[in-house]
């Protein structure tokens, strides 16, 4: 039997990159998988190759920054497969500039998306959670969330602000049977680092121990095992998937 059997997973930005790598990842242990992104188009399709792959997909169109869309998430996702078990907050965005240059309507973008769309995702699942008894939450946070970046105050400050909610959270549903981890990935080779400069990448390259970058995969790899039952006894917990990067 697999590993998350008769396990219902919803991945926020999972349309592509690192979120789709992950529910890709959990499909193939045997969750039903919720692929939830604003891109739709991009997150329908990415359902129907899931279930090409024989997995049990859905698509839904949700914007984490609005409680609404978020409740109907959960709702949608509860109506058709019946139980909402795992929960990973994934959903992200860099909008990067030095600190003096950086706009108020940055900051806010990224900490709206980033924190206050895993803390709507994290209340509303956690209600269904708490009738089961049981689940999973999971918060994609970042090597820079712990150490800082120049160049990506917003988005540093959001991923710090994760751990925060990570940790509060874990202490306060343990008593249900939930367990809330974050993963704090390096720099892993996606779109969204490609847009960095060639200096950038090589900077991080020669601090990484490892010397190369992460793939989605190795994330994928290490939420997978915190929504299984391997990780029954892990709550509140920073796991770096950082080459050695924070070392």
């Amino acid at each position: 039997m697999k590993k998350l059997e008769n396990k219902t997973a919803l991945v926020t930005g999972s349309a592509r990159g690192i979120g789709k790598a992950i529910a890709y990842r959990l499909g193939t242990e045997g969750a039903k998988v919720v692929i939830s992104d604003v891109l739709f188009d991009l997150a329908s399709a990415t359902a129907e190759e899931f279930r090409s792959a024989g997995f049990e997909a859905l698509a839904v169109r949700a914007d984490v920054t609005k409680s609404d869309d978020v409740a109907l998430l959960v709702e949608e996702t509860v109506t058709r497969f019946g139980a909402l078990d795992i929960v990973v907050n994934n959903a992200g965005i860099t909008r990067d500039t030095l600190l003096l240059r950086m706009s108020e309507a940055d900051w806010d973008l990224v900490l709206n998306i980033n924190l206050k769309g895993a803390f709507l995702m994290t209340q509303a699942a956690a209600k269904v959670m708490i009738k089961q008894r049981s689940g999973r939450i999971i918060n994609i946070s970042s090597v820079v969330g712990r150490m800082g970046n120049a160049g990506q105050a917003n988005y540093a400050s959001s991923k710090a602000g994760l751990l925060g909610l990570t940790k509060s959270a874990a202490k306060e549903l343990a008593s249900r049977g939930i367990t809330v981890n974050a993963v704090a990935p390096g720099y892993i080779a996606t779109e969204m680092t490609e847009k960095l400069s060639d200096a950038a990448k090589e900077a991080f390259l020669n601090n990484i121990p490892l010397k190369r970058p992460g793939t989605p995969d190795d994330i994928a790899g290490v939420v997978a095992f915190l929504a299984s039952e391997d990780a029954a006894y892990l709550t509140g917990q920073v796991i770096g998937v950082d080459g050695g990067l924070l070392m």
